[in-house]
């Protein structure tokens, strides 16, 4: 999901197809393109770090790997947290990204306490 929305705003932010996603207009989409290009690549490694800490626990390295996979996907949850609250019309693209992060947590946490 959040290498999706990296590609949404960082490479196709200002198509119709991506405008409509957002619900942004072309005037607006020209003039947050240098913040949502930033923004993507903060998307883009949250899915780097979510997913190097997938490799690491399935290789050994569970404390390191969990330990990511908190960094990662707690900060997708506390983003989705944030926009939730934040932004009532938004609540739906807030569940969207962060259903799976919380998922994630929730598991991570009952493995580790076996």
């Amino acid at each position: 999901m959040h290498v999706y929305i990296f590609v949404m705003e960082s490479i196709t932010w200002t198509s119709a197809r991506t405008r409509a996603t957002f619900g942004t207009s072309a005037q607006e989409a020209a003039a947050t393109k240098e913040m949502a290009f930033n923004q993507g690549f903060y998307n883009l490694f949250l899915a780097i770090v979510a997913g190097v800490s997938i490799v690491l626990s399935a290789t050994g390295s569970t404390a390191v790997g969990a330990a990511l996979i908190f960094a990662g996907a707690g900060s997708m949850v506390a983003a989705t947290l944030v926009l939730f609250v934040s932004s009532p019309d938004k609540r739906s693209a807030a569940l969207k990204q962060g259903v799976i992060p919380a998922f994630a947590v929730i598991a991570l946490l009952g493995a580790l306490r076996r």
